[in-house]
């Protein structure tokens, strides 16, 4: 029963998760006596919250604040504190735009006028509101901020008692909030101000640390603990430069107030997030063992260094190559161009050209800010090779005059970064830019002679792109990563003569997840979640991180196809060379098999000197290798020796002198136009005989089949290549009742059942309404058109001349209601959750008393609101959407006219449930009524964080294309005969109809996946099983009864009946779960009604105007 106050629990709390896992929680209870030693207090102890350093444009934090009061109330009722205070009274807000000092004084006032009871104060430090652009100003940060905190929590320390004070920084708030005061961003790209915000947040962490392990604050009835880890966000925007989608953004707030409420708590091993594919919100619970609120008392921090020291560098290299002399006359050509003849070196790039945190100590997180251009692995020239390896000291031995290369520290504007123009978390959106930059550099340097010159120039990017793209997977995608690049290389063919240019593989990243997944490397893996979190947030066994696998692949594969185009070949002085030596990575180890850290940064994520020095090795050695037979692998736990130029061979590497033959360029695979399924099933027999009763159906006893809704089940648009086409109506691939072609091919659910029954009987083909069967839905439809729809299907069938309509086994699939929502603003009286739920019954009752051997699978309504979700910028998106769906697109994200939509929503879900949750249509053995909620949770498919996939969706994105109409054919199928084995529910409807559902639907009718797996598999049909042959429906799906009762009769009974009779003599007459239902029934119906007086209250106020505000923005 502990799933109930689960459900009701994430409702309360307003958590946007489909599943939320841990409470209630067993420990709940407060402590006998009133504890008297801060180390003792349990959460139900606590009477007050309070909070400070929340300022007034913190709006993810001020959520995760109430929300966390809301789930503290939860263990102490009685909680007390401003921000409940607030809704009621007038009570201060200490001074949200005060200083944090300010607030502090405020709090402590408030606090003290509860001097009996314990007390916890939340100070939070928000990185947000402090803007760095460099280092230097950073440092400046972290000694202001700390110093404030000092004097707030010395404050604290001496007017309060019976206090917990936690101190957590919180980088939470979306980089839109700081935009618009911090002029990085303008003077910063976005990854570089993402670098800069993440450095920040964790010297500051440090900082703090450091001063509570110097202070003695601890006192018995007093305790001040910093939080283990900064509440860091992964808004969209911080990778995309687009506001995160409300929904992103909720789902963000969410995860950091479980992590803040984790936080409090005592450690436990068994602390998480989500799962592997982020969908469970989990939310930790004390323990028996780790009953308290966490202090340094009964939880001591780890004050100690996070990283092991540093070790000795050998980054020199001896160089042993004898014949280092020029061509006896500069070359023509670049394919006899030796090393000699280079003069000048060049790179463009992300932070791994820009030199972030190379020679930084492993203890100085901050200075990885700092950008060590001069030791660069492709274009640094700081000292000699004897004691610097990189690519242009190399070069130094062949021809000491070559120049171009970086020196000392900068960005990539400063004299020093010459022509190093990589810029700190550059992504292959930013190459075209660069190479701009560079080429003006190159032009206006007296130094270089632009035309006759030989030039070097390394192009390396890639790893930034990997890192995002789970955020914006269209953005990032390989085709938008090859135009990137291709536009660059094409500037550099066009502008630049006498060049060379490696074109660096984009390196292996998933080996690099090593280091944040060794906790004895003591790893800032926190700091590199937002640096990377596509790469380091996946699970091990996730399809997130395989997704990650084949991009970087097709990254590196794509990018060798592009220059084996020959694009770049058209003339002898220019030419593009891949260097591979990055396409597989090893983990260097030390001896004890750890991953050896002293090749990274002090963040375990940016490269250390020692690194840089094996990637200029094999850049040098790649250069000399022939195409062909390049070395492919870098493993930096091998001493990497220099290969030398041979008088055989004393050119640099190309396709040319290589004697290699680029192959033909690759067919282009036509767009995947065939979504058919592959079809496993061996038992595909019919019943031995014909069945009487509905609950002992088999899927080869159906002979017709049958559906009614609107556009989507008339399939309007799914095959549609343009907007002329968009009207025709693709009945033949309806998911619920089209037969086209077979399952190989077409994916729909009659094409399935001809597997097992090939005679069956009216499913649509084709295109309109020639051959359209008993697919009697329409375009435009709502649930007041379904009676006539009904009506004429009957006539249809009883008129058929192949259906035996009484004997014969039909299934028939209703969909609709999409209309509905999508012009309830239109028309709320005839369009309310009532008249669709009474349409609804009208429907289902003719087909009750009419239709006589009967299964109807009621397909629930999805979540329309997702719909806005879908954008593509074509004209048939931008203006036909709006026009199909006014209600759900118009409305503004977040608006009160999208919020009351949302609850409408909800509504006509309750109603439909309410609807057949009874035994209205129980009273026929040959007929029955089945909810089929696969739509429920998930109905948009996503291609990234937000994201739509428009491949799902016609040429308007409102109806859907052919592929999902095979999408919901399987769903829709595998919830007929398959049921998972967890109760999984939607918490929302506990919102409209908390106590009503749960209770009728225990059974695996009530089992049904209530969400869709938009991923294009072959092998996602289910089969009926030996012990479940028969179609679900909710009496052959019901459980066996723990026990039985047996009522005696009056009539003599032999010995052994008498013993069996007596063999329970305290068995109930009723299971002993009844009064639990009623009591818990009981509590769910006073917060669902309290619930819906506040809704109906709003609800009356807004109508009016929302009706008004939504009519004047369609079309």
């Amino acid at each position: 029963m502990k799933m109930i106050p689960l459900l009701v629990v994430a409702t309360f709390l307003k958590f946007s998760w489909a599943t939320v896992n841990g409470l209630p929680c067993d420990q709940m209870l407060h402590s006998q006596e009133p504890p008297m030693n801060a180390n003792r207090v349990k959460p139900a102890d606590i009477a007050v919250l309070a909070s400070i350093g929340v300022h007034t444009y913190s709006t993810e934090l001020s959520t995760a604040a109430s929300r966390l009061q809301e789930l503290m109330s939860m263990f102490n009722p009685a909680l007390t504190g401003p921000r409940l205070e607030e809704a009621l009274t007038s009570a201060p807000r200490f001074g949200r735009d005060g200083t944090l000092l300010e607030q502090a004084q405020e709090a402590s006032l408030y606090l003290q006028s509860h001097p009996n009871s314990w007390k916890l104060l939340l100070l939070f430090v928000q990185v947000d509101q402090f803007c760095a652009c460099d280092r230097q100003e950073a440092e400046a940060v972290i000694r202001s901020t700390s110093g404030e905190v000092d004097a707030a929590l010395q404050l604290l320390h001496a007017q309060l008692k019976r206090t917990l004070v936690s101190v957590a920084l919180w980088a939470g708030e979306s980089d839109a909030s700081q935009s618009s005061f911090c002029s990085c961003s303008e003077r910063n790209q976005g990854g570089e101000v993402r670098l800069v915000k993440a450095t920040l947040t964790h010297a500051l962490q440090a900082s703090l640390n450091e001063l509570l392990r110097t202070r003695n604050w601890s006192k018995d009835d007093f305790s001040i603990i910093l939080q283990d880890e900064p509440l860091v966000g992964h808004f969209a925007s911080d990778n995309t430069g687009k506001p995160a989608s409300g929904s992103r953004a909720s789902h963000e707030t969410d995860k950091l107030t479980a992590r803040l409420w984790s936080n409090l708590l005592q450690p436990a091993s068994d602390k998480q997030d989500a799962d592997g594919d982020g969908n469970i919100l989990a939310l930790q619970c004390p323990t028996v063992d780790h009953p308290f609120l966490r202090t340094e008392g009964n939880s001591p921090s780890n004050h100690g260094s996070d990283a092991s020291p540093l070790p000795s560098r050998n980054v020199g290299t001896a160089m042993r190559c004898e014949d280092i002399g020029p061509s006896d006359s500069t070359p023509a050509s670049v394919h006899v161009l030796r090393p000699g003849d280079i003069s000048v070196v060049a790179a463009v790039g992300d932070s791994l050209t820009a030199g972030n945190g190379i020679a930084s100590s492993q203890t100085n997180i901050l200075d990885v800010l700092t950008q060590y251009r001069g030791l660069s692995w492709s274009v640094g020239g700081d000292e000699n090779l004897t004691t610097v390896t990189t690519l242009p000291n190399i070069l130094k031995h062949f021809n000491a005059n070559v120049t171009g290369y970086s020196v000392g520290r900068g960005k990539q504007h400063t004299p020093q970064a010459f022509l190093n123009q990589a810029v700190a978390g550059a992504k292959s959106k930013d190459m075209p830019s660069q190479v701009r930059a560079l080429v003006a550099r190159m032009k206006n340097d007296s130094s270089i002679d632009f035309k006759s010159d030989w030039k070097v120039i390394t192009v390396f990017i890639g790893g930034n792109d990997v890192c995002d793209h789970c955020y914006n997977s269209l953005f990032y995608s390989v085709e938008n990563y090859v135009k990137n690049v291709r536009e660059s290389l094409d500037y550099l063919h066009k502008e630049v003569p006498r060049a060379l240019v490696n074109l660096i593989e984009p390196l292996h990243i998933i080996p690099l997840r090593e280091m944040h997944l060794d906790a004895t490397l003591k790893c800032p893996t926190w700091l590199v979640n937002i640096l990377c979190p596509c790469v380091i947030l996946p699970k091990s066994t996730s399809t997130s991180l395989e997704k990650l696998e084949q991009l970087n692949r097709q990254y590196q594969l794509m990018i060798n196809q592009l220059v084996e185009s020959k694009r770049y070949d058209t003339r002898p002085d220019f030419t593009v060379v891949v260097q591979p030596f990055f396409r597989e990575i090893i983990v260097p180890r030390r001896p004890d098999g750890h991953p050896d850290r002293s090749y990274f940064s002090a963040d375990c994520f940016h490269l250390g000197q020692k690194a840089h020095t094996q990637m200029a090795r094999s850049l040098w050695n790649n250069m000399l290798e022939p195409l062909g037979n390049k070395t492919s692998r870098q493993d930096f736990g091998i001493d990497v020796q220099l290969k030398c130029p041979s008088k055989a061979s004393p050119f640099i590497r190309t396709y040319h002198n290589s004697n290699y033959t680029y192959g033909p360029p690759p067919p282009i695979p036509p767009p995947n136009t065939n979504w058919g399924s592959d079809f496993s099933c061996e038992d595909l027999a019919p019943s031995h005989s014909m069945p009487t009763s509905v609950h002992e159906l088999r899927p080869a006893d159906i002979k017709v089949v049958a559906a009614v809704g609107d556009s989507v089940t008339a399939g309007t648009g799914a095959k549609a290549k343009n907007l002329l086409e968009l009207s025709r109506e693709y009945k033949g691939v309806s998911w619920s009742v089209g037969g086209d072609r077979a399952l190989e091919t077409v994916t729909t659910l009659p094409n399935i059942l001809r597997k097992f029954n090939s005679a069956l009987k009216g499913f649509s083909k084709g295109q309109g309404s020639r051959q359209k069967g008993f697919n009697m839905a329409a375009g435009g439809a709502k649930t007041s058109d379904i009676q006539n729809q009904i009506q004429a299907l009957i006539k249809a069938m009883r008129e058929h001349k192949e259906v035996n309509f009484d004997q014969d086994w039909k299934l028939l699939t209703i969909f609709v209601g999409g209309n509905d929502l999508c012009h309830y603003c239109t028309d709320q009286r005839n369009l309310s959750p009532g008249n669709y739920s009474r349409n609804l019954m009208l429907a289902l009752d003719t087909l009750y008393q009419e239709v006589p051997r009967l299964l109807v699978n009621l397909v629930e309504i999805m979540q329309i609101d997702t719909l806005k979700q879908v954008k593509k910028n074509t004209l048939g998106c931008s203006l036909l959407q709006r026009t199909s769906c006014p209600c759900i697109i118009n409305p503004t994200e977040n608006s009160p006219e999208m919020e009351e939509m949302k609850l409408i929503n909800l509504e006509y879900q309750a109603e439909i449930h309410h609807l057949i949750s009874g035994s209205r249509y129980d009273g026929k053995e040959d007929f029955a009524v089945v909810l089929q909620p696969f739509l429920h949770n998930s109905f948009i498919p996503f291609v990234g964080e937000g994201e739509a996939d428009t491949t799902f969706f016609s040429v308007d994105c409102f109806h859907i294309s052919e592929r999902a109409h095979a999408e919901m054919a399987i769903a829709l199928w595998n919830n007929m005969v398959r049921s998972p084995p967890l109760i999984k529910l939607p918490f929302h409807y506990f919102v409209v109809n908390s106590f009503f559902f749960f209770f009728k639907q225990l059974e695996p009718v009530g089992r049904k996946q209530a969400y869709n797996n938009f991923t294009y598999d072959r092998s996602k049909i289910h089969c009926p099983t030996e012990a479940s042959p028969f179609i679900f429906t909710k009496v052959n799906s019901a459980p066996r009864p723990l026990w039985t009762t047996t009522t005696a009769t009056p009539a003599l009974t032999s010995p052994s009946s008498t013993t069996n009779a007596s063999a329970h003599p305290c068995a109930p007459s009723q299971p002993l779960w009844v009064p639990l239902v009623v009591g818990v029934v009981s509590l769910l119906a006073g917060i669902a009604a309290a619930w819906f007086v506040c809704s109906f209250v709003l609800h009356k106020r807004s109508k009016g105007e929302f009706s008004r505000d939504t009519k004047a923005t369609g079309l």
